[in-house]
């Protein structure tokens, strides 16, 4: 089977695979893709992606993508999880929306009313078309990021 990303470790890379993996004080992915790596080293004998699969009960394509990230940006990247390349939803409030929140947070409430709230500040954004709509729990998460 041809392989397009085979995995050479040094010496030192080894020892520093076997020790990730023998003290087992690391996150248990990191351990996990320490295996998939000791164990696809071209010099071993199982270096296929499904033996390796099986024997330490993941996918098929982690250790694909484990030998990519080893191959490509070297052990520290194959040793982490893939970094997402953009956010999983684009956020409703850039840095100007931000300052306006955390600005109409600092003037006083609203008539009526002792303080402000989450709902009446998430009401009070749509109200000056900062945004089109926003839930009162991404207010809460932009005020704990900020206060």
């Amino acid at each position: 089977m041809n392989k397009k990303y085979l995995v050479r470790l040094t010496e030192e890379e080894c020892q520093q695979l076997k020790a990730l993996v023998s003290k087992g004080k690391a996150a248990a992915y990191k351990i996990k893709h320490a295996n998939i790596l000791l164990m696809a080293d071209a010099a071993t004998q199982a270096n296929g992606d499904e033996p390796i699969a099986q024997a330490l009960s993941v996918h098929p394509n982690t250790v694909r993508g484990v030998r990519q990230r080893f191959v490509e940006y070297g052990l520290e990247a194959a040793l982490e999880r893939k970094k997402r390349l953009r956010p999983l939803h684009p956020w409703l409030l850039d840095g100007e929306g931000e300052a306006r929140l955390i600005a109409l947070r600092c003037s006083p409430p609203p008539p009526g009313h002792g303080r402000w709230t989450l709902h009446l500040l998430a009401d009070k954004l749509v109200e000056l078309r900062v945004v089109d709509r926003i839930s009162h729990e991404t207010v809460r998460q932009v005020l704990k990021k900020t206060l």
